[in-house]
């Protein structure tokens, strides 16, 4: 066997299976996306073994994108925890065949308390399909997986279904990127989008700073001390008007200067690049990437500067990755 051209050829297969049930999608979907953008209370994923995981899956991407969702798993579900489920809630529940016992067992209990359903299944004569308010077919031909019984391409299908609608509820609600980091503070999209200038620079004696009447050794006794490899360069009323990096100091001395002396106006960079407390740290990242710098002066309304950003900070807070 060439184990290559076999996965490749399981990959090709089911996606194929995804892309017999997108040709047949119909109102049905719109109808559940419309059902659950109306819930008032929790929508509640359920299913069971491969399937199960499946939904787990699902109800993890509606709750990370603005939908209230849990997972419950159906065998448990007639075991007490259909406590969970209240009157204002729609159930989700996933099975290929419709016909799964432990999760028809729950169905008279949604059924008495009026609970809306939403079938995901390859059956729409099973038991599931009889007894849910809206059915999305996911039916694939048997032959895309294992002798016709090995969930694969149906799990791989009910997966990309479930993701479709939440995408669709995500885009229903207008949810926007800082919605989706407050919900993920610990990852990189949640540091991009919560943290701010203001939480990352160096500011009060921390902030490298020198006057534009310093000379050099003033200069690089600053840049020593602070140990950012930069220091802010003010003017007479404490504007910023330049900055000097490690990288300047280089060139300053490759041009052939030697007496310390000098002023610092003859190795600053004018008019540098600045931010501002409270802009985004991601969008300093960017301003940094764009003109290919690793240190940024904070500055005030003033244009005072307040602060210094370096790439480290960014880097390690997590922003950058």
């Amino acid at each position: 066997m060439n184990v290559v051209e076999f996965i490749r050829n399981e990959l090709q297969q089911e996606a194929a299976a995804i892309t017999q049930v997108a040709e047949k999608i119909d109102q049905n979907v719109g109808n559940a996306v419309d059902l659950l953008y109306k819930c008032k209370g929790k929508v509640i994923v359920t299913g069971m073994g491969k399937t199960g995981i499946i939904a787990r899956k699902i109800a993890s991407t509606f709750a990370s994108t603005g939908t209230t969702a849990i997972f419950l798993h159906a065998a448990e579900g007639v075991h007490g925890d259909l406590g969970v489920i209240d009157q204002n809630d729609i159930v989700m529940a996933v099975s290929y065949s419709g016909n799964t016992s432990e999760l028809l067992s729950i169905v008279p209990y949604l059924k008495f308390q009026q609970i809306p359903i939403i079938a995901l299944t390859g059956n729409l004569n099973s038991e599931l399909a009889k007894n849910s308010d809206v059915i999305i077919d996911c039916k694939i031909p048997k032959k895309l997986e294992p002798f016709g019984l090995v969930p694969t391409a149906s799990t791989t299908v009910a997966l990309a279904v479930g993701d479709a609608i939440a995408v669709a509820l995500l885009k229903k609600r207008n949810f926007q990127q800082a919605d989706f980091a407050r919900f993920h503070p610990g990852g990189t999209i949640g540091k991009r989008m919560l943290y701010k200038v203001k939480d990352l620079m160096h500011t009060g004696d921390d902030n490298p700073l020198v006057k534009i009447s310093a000379k050099m050794d003033e200069v690089i006794l600053e840049m020593t001390t602070k140990g950012l490899g930069c220091t802010n360069v003010i003017d007479e009323t404490g504007i910023l008007v330049g900055i000097v990096t490690d990288g300047d100091l280089r060139r300053f001395l490759a041009s052939g200067y030697t007496d310390l002396n000098i002023i610092v106006t003859k190795a600053m960079t004018k008019a540098p690049k600045a931010t501002t407390l409270d802009q985004l740290a991601v969008d300093a990242l960017n301003l940094m990437e764009e003109n290919k710098i690793t240190m940024l002066p904070v500055v005030d309304e003033k244009q005072k500067p307040i602060g210094m950003l370096h790439m480290h900070d960014l880097i390690n807070a997590g922003v950058v990755g």
